[in-house]
């Protein structure tokens, strides 16, 4: 059976069957008829060669879990042939669009800066449909990714430029930041906009190619976005666009491709590193998170409590980077707990379409299974229901009611595990020390949070917490400068920031004397 390369393999759902009546308009092109082997991996053998038909599915159907998975639209799902051609055809275009140099790159690609902002009200609008988040939350991350788009475009030449390493009368050692090559980027649904642009836009400014595939979640989201690419009249292959779910997926980073660039599941981020290793190619993989927040006794809760609802229940809870556990010292535990209540039953749950709806719904009835499962572990194992802990009886679709558990262990699966979804399991903690075995008591290390007015503490907790990122206070890494990764099975190298671009690169010395 072959392996499921999707962006976050525990939503993997063919939920494809309905229309509420908008198409993207988009020439497909095709392939060139070939038929080939599809040389993959598979769980046992890892490596040989499996006979594929030239076709998968004929068509990906996207509905809205918000209303009761009606249909939306449909794409067609491409072929064996098709993306082998699209492969072909990026690398046939690697060394023109590298030798284009960065300043032409980047003019050819700012004008889709001003597409995003013409046609904002019918991205959001679409995203609000394919994936159930709230129109307002949609909006915002439209705005958000723009400045993302905005610093690559003013930022990039400056750090992509030739760096002097040493010079001394005619010697010159220089560092060069040369393309990789082809790309397949594959990413997942729940930021749609956001996530294509990371894993897009800098690797063709960097003077990659690109062949992407978007989540089977959002296939119409991704056709918008190969529509309006398209305008930019980019050289052939430079860019193109695949659609369907693992299978394709799979197909695409087997085929002659130099990097992969994948945000998504720890579980599919690691079968890719394998392939990866096997080609003996890079992978960035920015992957799965469990994140702590530390709140220790000295903290005013008034403060931060804002904060923590939002942390954790933006998207539905759908963030790989939310805070999915919380460290509370015992002291002041019930007083975060109640205060966090009174903040989400104040909360409208509802049609994501409507404004003032705070949480929609999840990305998929699949995903509403996984979520019921966690919590009904949690409860058989003793956890409390504080709030929530079901779904609304009026709602039909993907609805969860933003929940928390208390009375919490480590065999729970909703601490082991990631919780993707509206659901925060809250911990308790006597000492510093205890708070950071807690903190790190997680295979995954993708972020943090630390709380306290002590700040030699917050950072003496921050630098023993083992994640990529942490925030301190009202701290927010979320910025274009910064780089973004995590530690242990959240993933391999960095994303955004001067070592986001670079990571995009072959680093070439020359030494001249």
């Amino acid at each position: 059976m072959p392996i499921q390369v999707n962006s976050h393999d525990t939503f993997k759902e063919n939920r494809w069957e309905k229309t509420i009546g908008f198409v993207p308009k988009i020439s497909r092109g095709g392939g060139t008829g070939r038929r080939a082997s599809l040389r993959g991996l598979w769980p046992q053998g890892c490596g040989g060669s499996s006979p594929l038909p030239d076709t998968f599915m004929k068509k990906l159907i996207s509905t809205n879990p918000a209303k009761n998975y009606e249909k939306i639209g449909e794409v067609n799902i491409s072929s064996v042939s098709e993306i082998k051609e699209k492969v072909f055809s990026a690398n046939q275009a690697k060394k023109s669009w590298r030798d284009l140099g960065i300043k032409e790159r980047i003019k050819k690609i700012s004008p889709f800066y001003k597409m995003v902002e013409k046609r904002k009200k019918e991205i959001v609008l679409l995203i609000t449909k394919e994936i159930g988040k709230p129109i307002t939350e949609a909006i915002d991350d439209i705005d958000w990714d723009l400045t993302y788009f905005k610093w690559y475009l003013d930022n990039s030449e400056k750090y992509l430029s030739d760096e002097i390493t040493h010079k001394e009368g005619k010697v010159i050692h220089r560092v060069v930041y040369e393309p990789i090559g082809t790309v397949a980027s594959i990413v997942p649904w729940n930021f749609p906009f956001g996530n294509f642009l990371w894993g897009v836009i800098p690797n063709l400014i960097a003077g990659n190619t690109v062949v992407f595939k978007h989540s089977e979640e959002c296939p119409l989201t991704g056709k918008m976005i190969e529509e309006m690419i398209s305008m930019l009249n980019l050289p052939k292959g430079v860019f193109s666009e695949v659609y369907g779910d693992g299978k394709v997926g799979e197909q695409l980073v087997n085929e002659n491709i130099n990097l992969i660039w994948f945000t998504g599941s720890s579980k599919v981020g690691k079968k890719l590193y394998e392939i990866a290793g096997k080609k003996f190619v890079k992978a960035i993989l920015e992957l799965g998170g469990s994140n702590p927040a530390v709140i220790f006794d000295d903290v005013n809760i008034d403060e931060i409590k804002s904060k923590l609802y939002y942390k954790r229940f933006l998207n539905c809870g759908q963030v790989c980077d939310a805070v999915k556990r919380l460290v509370v010292h015992q002291s002041i535990f019930d007083k975060v707990v109640n205060e966090l209540k009174k903040i989400i039953e104040s909360k409208k749950v509802g049609d994501p379409e409507k404004e003032e709806t705070d949480i929609g719904s999840l990305v998929a009835k699949r995903q509403l299974e996984l979520l019921e499962s966690q919590v009904k572990d949690a409860v058989e194992k003793g956890a409390k229901i504080i709030t929530g802990g079901k779904k609304p009886g009026r709602l039909k679709g993907a609805y969860f009611l933003p929940t928390i558990l208390t009375n919490i262990n480590q065999e729970m699966r909703v601490w082991r595990e990631e919780v993707f979804g509206p659901v925060l399991s809250v911990i308790s903690f006597k000492t510093e020390d205890e708070a950071i075995r807690l903190a790190n008591d997680t295979n995954y290390g993708l972020g943090a949070e630390v709380y306290s007015k002590n700040e030699k503490r917050a950072l003496r907790v921050s630098a023993a917490i083992e994640a990529g990122t942490i925030n301190v206070n009202k701290g927010n890494h979320w910025l274009p400068c910064n780089p973004f990764g995590g530690y242990k099975d959240s993933g391999i190298g960095r994303e955004h920031g001067k070592w986001g671009l670079q990571e995009l690169c072959q680093i070439k010395n020359i030494a001249i004397g």
